[in-house]
């Protein structure tokens, strides 16, 4: 049943235009008590309109009177606009002496015409009641038909011999009539595209020729090729033109020229950019520091040792211009991500410090800048020592062709202090001169360009990656590729962390969204049709995949040297890292260790935890695993004592270097080695006043005891490493907790613990040489 639409007292009586008093009343009167806020029920909205029914009657006489009376105004309206215009017509008829035709008037007496009514029915009678003599006809017939017999004959005969004519002229048996010769289609000139080398099968196909022709015409032209042979396009188009085929050249279209704009941007297309500078310099002359004096931040204090492992992009706004920072690190390790940092920057800032001078990685950086081709400005720190000596600085500067301004040269040099914070403006407005002179420009209204200036992977966002926007504008939703991942961007975020919609050129973001970590300096470029982005991505896999190959052999760097001189030419080591470019620098300083006996070679590079996937490719190539600021998981351990696979984690690139190259040269003797314990699993974290934090745990393999060093492990990056201050089994203290038991450890000085931390127990043992 249809439901009533529920009416309260006042809407209803607020629509019939009533008080609602006399609605109140009328229910009152008939036993029915409400207020004016009531709602009505059927039986009370029939008894109101059934009332006000009754009050407010129609006289439908009156109603349609009314309406009667409207039209015959109207029609007496039109009347007298019609006759009115008769009358005009006679003034000027009058005026212009024709006489005017008077109106017939109908007959006195005359019966008046009915008109037709097109309603009445005609009946007619076809039943042939009347009898007809048909008899007259045929006499009118043989009237008008004048032939006889013999002349229908002959009519007959005539027309026949007619038709036989007829038909030996279609036939061709009529001897004086010429023959017509078959119609003949003009010959169709064959036109083929060849590209710049084609097997001989693949072009007698397109030549609609046997192979074996193909083959002979070839043989002909002193060319020896089988079926499957590969001849170029001049011998393809010298066959073509012998035997009459027009040959043009395959232009052939790679799936990247179809996906990837390149077109060239023109004057009135583009605007003016901001800079992107690149900071450069020796380890430890503060070029961090200098970074955090413009920044008003602190990024040196989250660096392992001081030391910046990771490149990052910082955007700073000095008198409404915008510049881009780049911060790349200082040791000699990270050559390649300095040199990355240098190639996709305009203007290189090179930290000297003012009491040191010029140091290798200095003349490294200066090189590199060099090779990049971008305006080198100089940043003399650390001015507020009293040693410092800026004049043997500039010195040292024209050895390696830098020659300041003030000597005659074209090299600007700052005094800076980055603890004092002087001369950060004056450095500033250099940059912004030196940009104003170069007139950077970027098309803003196209597809974006730039480079991954680094990728992780995070355990709750997935793939997160660093990017620079050089052309374009990057856009929330834009399908990205870079390297072999592709991927929308689901979150795009600024380097301040906040939410952004879009991105223009010189800009740096962190975007989320990718389907696996690229590489640290891979051009990435926002596309449109995404089923052939990854057509190419997967194409890309495989030809990554095909240069790969695996050895069988076991080794690790403790036997090493015995290896070499038994014959082992070649180590191969996967590295393993918390991010990208963590990983590619460790690569290059490894691979720069080979020598004349042994090829050091990274098979493998990755970001995250060392899984049992990479223990299955180091079993299988014959490789080390090297983990540089992460740790393995329990399967992954367990699996490599299975298959003897030599795992080596670090989190100093120094040591890293050091031990490999020991191992190659047959020195390695380590005083001390690493004996894992046990692993517990953090459920709980009680803060307990005066004391700290301590760590709920549940031992889950090994043991816990209460003289070993403790490695906080977070999503498989070690966070801390501590000794324990406290471990205790519900009330009592403690000196182990075995396997399946719980406890609570208490560290001496990290108090950050989270629920989900694995507190990884070792004990470093002396090994005798």
């Amino acid at each position: 049943m249809a439901t009533i639409e529920k009416y309260k007292i006042n809407t209803l009586a607020k629509e019939l235009n009533v008080k609602n008093k006399d609605l109140v009343q009328l229910l009152s009167d008939h036993g029915m008590a409400k207020t004016s806020m009531s709602t009505l029920e059927e039986e009370e909205l029939s008894l109101i309109f059934e009332y006000v029914t009754q009050k407010n009657q129609v006289d439908i006489a009156a109603y349609f009177k009314y309406y009667d009376d409207k039209k015959a105004a109207a029609k007496a309206e039109v009347e007298a606009k019609k006759a009115a215009e008769e009358a005009k017509a006679a003034e000027e008829a009058a005026k212009a002496g024709v006489p005017v035709k008077p109106k017939e008037q109908p007959k006195k007496g005359a019966a008046p015409v009915k008109k037709k009514d097109k309603t009445q029915v005609r009946h007619v009678d076809t039943r042939g009641g009347v009898a007809v003599d048909l008899s007259k006809y045929d006499e009118k017939l043989e009237k008008y038909d004048t032939r006889s017999d013999k002349d229908s004959k002959n009519v007959q005969r005539i027309k026949k011999k007619n038709n036989f004519n007829k038909q030996e002229g279609k036939g061709g048996f009529n001897k004086n009539e010429p023959k017509k010769t078959p119609f003949k289609p003009k010959p169709v000139k064959l036109c083929i595209e060849v590209p710049d080398e084609i097997t001989v099968s693949e072009l007698a196909s397109r030549m609609k020729t046997a192979v074996a022709e193909v083959i002979k015409r070839l043989m002909k032209m002193g060319v020896m090729a089988t079926v499957n042979e590969t001849i170029d396009f001049d011998t393809a188009f010298l066959l073509c033109d012998d035997m009459g085929i027009e040959v043009t050249k395959e232009v052939v279209v790679t799936i990247e020229e179809k996906l990837f704009d390149e077109s060239v941007d023109t004057e009135e297309q583009l605007v003016h950019r901001a800079p992107v500078v690149v900071v450069m310099g020796h380890v430890d002359h503060g070029k961090t520091s200098l970074l955090d004096a413009i920044r008003n931040t602190n990024v040196t204090s989250g660096e392992a040792g001081g030391i910046t492992q990771h490149i990052g992009a910082y955007s700073v706004s000095i008198n409404g211009e915008d510049i881009t920072f780049l911060d790349t690190p200082g040791h000699a390790a990270f050559t390649a991500m300095r040199a990355r940092g240098a190639n996709i920057t305009d203007i290189a800032v090179l930290v000297v410090a003012a009491d040191d001078g010029i140091m290798p990685q200095t003349v490294e950086a200066i090189n590199h800048a060099k090779a990049a081709g971008v305006s080198i400005v100089v940043a003399i720190n650390k001015m507020d020592k009293p040693t410092a000596n800026p004049d043997n600085v500039k010195n040292a500067l024209v050895q390696y062709e830098l020659v300041p301004e003030e000597w005659g040269g074209d090299v600007i040099c700052v005094p800076v202090s980055a603890m004092k914070r002087t001369g950060i403006e004056d450095l500033l407005e250099m940059i912004l001169l030196n940009a104003e002179v170069m007139d950077l420009k970027a098309n803003p209204n196209r597809a974006a360009k730039g480079v991954v200036i680094e990728a992780r992977l995070d355990k709750g966002r997935g793939t997160v990656a660093s990017l620079l926007v050089q052309n374009g504008t990057l856009k929330h939703g834009d399908i990205v590729i870079a390297g072999t991942s592709v991927g929308r961007v689901r979150v795009m975020l600024n380097d301040k962390g906040q939410r952004i919609t879009e991105a223009g050129p010189s800009c740096p973001v962190e975007i989320t969204g990718l389907s696996e970590v690229p590489d640290a300096g891979d051009v990435f470029y926002a596309v449109k049709d995404e089923k052939m982005a990854r057509e190419l991505v997967e194409k890309r896999k495989q030809e990554k995949k095909d240069a790969e190959f695996s050895r069988n052999a076991k080794v690790n760097l403790d036997d090493l040297f015995s290896q070499i001189n038994d014959g082992v030419k070649e180590l191969n080591i996967i590295v393993k890292a918390d991010v990208q470019g963590s990983a590619e620098a460790v690569k290059a300083s490894l691979e720069k260790l080979s020598n004349e006996e042994v090829k050091v070679r990274v098979i493998h590079t990755g970001v995250g935890g060392i899984s049992d996937n990479d223990v299955m490719l180091a079993d299988a190539s014959n490789a080390i695993i090297i983990g540089f600021n992460i740790r393995p998981d329990k399967s992954a351990l367990s699996s490599a004592d299975e298959k003897n696979v030599d795992i080596r984690t670090y989190r100093i690139i120094y040591e890293c270097i050091e031990e490999v190259e020991a191992a190659m040269k047959g020195m390695l003797a380590p005083k001390f080695k690493e004996v894992i314990l046990g692993r517990a699993e953090v459920r709980q974290t009680i803060h307990v006043p005066n004391v700290g934090t301590i760590a709920g745990s549940y031992v889950q393999d090994g043991k816990i005891t209460r003289n070993a060093f403790i490695r906080v492990v977070r999503d498989s990056v070690v966070i801390f490493e501590d000794k324990i201050s406290s471990l205790r089994r519900f009330k009592d203290d403690v000196k182990e907790v075995a396997q399946n038991f719980e406890c609570g450890v208490g560290l001496e000085k990290f108090n950050d613990i989270k629920v989900g931390d694995v507190l990884e127990a070792f004990v470093m043992e002396e090994v005798k040489a």
